[in-house]
């Protein structure tokens, strides 16, 4: 299982220290939501950010994009370093999401995509054989703090059905990202996840590698 704290829950005064925080606790990765205010109701950092924290840590940089044609700006975060985008299937036209994700991988860096909590998730099925990993949101995207949707489970379950009849469950990781904490992430694992992301549940912790651990024993 991945454990990916989300930065979107740091303290943004000093988000240096915040990442190299989340690497001495044990995070496997780090979750970063770039917002563009259109595509979500909130807009928070773009590639300045993502590739002045880059050379501070080894971490996985997990980079979700959040913004409207996100193909556009698949050579920006590219170059400052995402080792995976994740790309809105709901803010694409059909015609550009298999070059996107083709485009992704031949530079050498994973593809994803994700769905929002009204977005049926047979829409990614099309795309599977290009994905290294789908995210399946548990909140609505665009604000940290929301209480987890438990109905979303049922998306797991039926995209972990369509990965193992396609044999493609050792290929494809599921992410769930919104309202992660230890009252969920086992319900989250049960259905078939096994990449989390966690923001307050581990920024908001007095003890990040406690928490962490945590989230790991609960699910």
């Amino acid at each position: 299982m991945i454990i990916a704290p989300s930065l979107l829950a740091a303290d943004f005064s000093c988000l240096g220290s915040e990442v190299k925080r989340m690497e001495q606790a044990g995070a496997d990765w780090l979750h970063l939501d770039v917002m563009d205010g259109l595509f979500v109701p909130n807009i928070s950092f773009g590639q300045p950010v993502v590739a002045a924290l880059q050379p501070l840590t080894k971490l996985f940089f997990d980079v979700h994009l959040m913004i409207e044609k996100p193909e556009r700006y698949i050579d920006d975060f590219l170059h400052t370093g995402a080792d995976m985008i994740t790309m809105h299937i709901e803010a694409m036209e059909r015609e550009a999401v298999l070059p996107a994700m083709r485009k992704i991988r031949e530079a050498g860096k994973q593809a994803a995509l994700s769905v929002k909590p009204n977005t049926p998730i047979d829409e990614v099925f099309p795309f599977l054989d290009e994905a290294d990993m789908i995210l399946i949101m548990t909140v609505e995207p665009g604000f940290g703090g929301q209480s987890f949707m438990e109905p979303m489970m049922g998306k797991v379950k039926a995209l972990r059905e369509e990965l193992e009849r396609r044999l493609l469950d050792d290929e494809v990781l599921i992410q769930v990202d919104g309202g992660i904490a230890q009252d969920t992430i086992g319900v989250a694992k049960a259905a078939g996840a096994n990449c989390f992301v966690a923001g307050s549940a581990v920024f908001g912790a007095n003890d990040a590698a406690e928490a962490i651990e945590a989230l790991r024993q609960q699910s």
